[in-house]
């Protein structure tokens, strides 16, 4: 059920992005660091995003539960990336969209753009 919703959510995310202009790079990008939600590009700009989706904000919001040990992991699997991909770019960015489901609806998407 869990996977479930994360699932439902990076889908939900993508969507969303590409619909802003990005275009999706990868999806569930795992290194010796960690793993990486989406990894999108616009010109000259490539995007890290974390997405965490939530059915209650019983525990706060979905941004909210993005730990410093969870960003950590990002940019160093993000190092990983840029090392094997050699995409040229001016700018990274580091973003996190949050997602809320309550009752099976959509209730709220935050892309939160330079997060950390």
């Amino acid at each position: 059920m869990k996977k479930e919703l994360g699932h439902k959510g990076e889908d939900l995310a993508a969507s969303y992005l590409q619909k802003k202009g990005y275009r999706i790079l990868q999806r569930n990008y795992r290194s010796k660091s960690g793993e990486i939600d989406i990894i999108c590009c616009k010109p000259e700009i490539i995007v890290f995003v974390e997405v965490k989706t939530r059915t209650s904000k019983l525990y706060g919001s979905p941004e909210e539960s993005i730990t410093w040990r969870k960003r950590d992991h990002i940019r160093k699997t993000a190092l990983d990336y840029l090392a094997a991909d050699r995409r040229p770019f001016k700018e990274l960015r580091f973003d996190v969209i949050g997602i809320m489901i309550e009752q099976g609806v959509v209730t709220k998407v935050n892309h939160l753009e330079g997060a950390f």
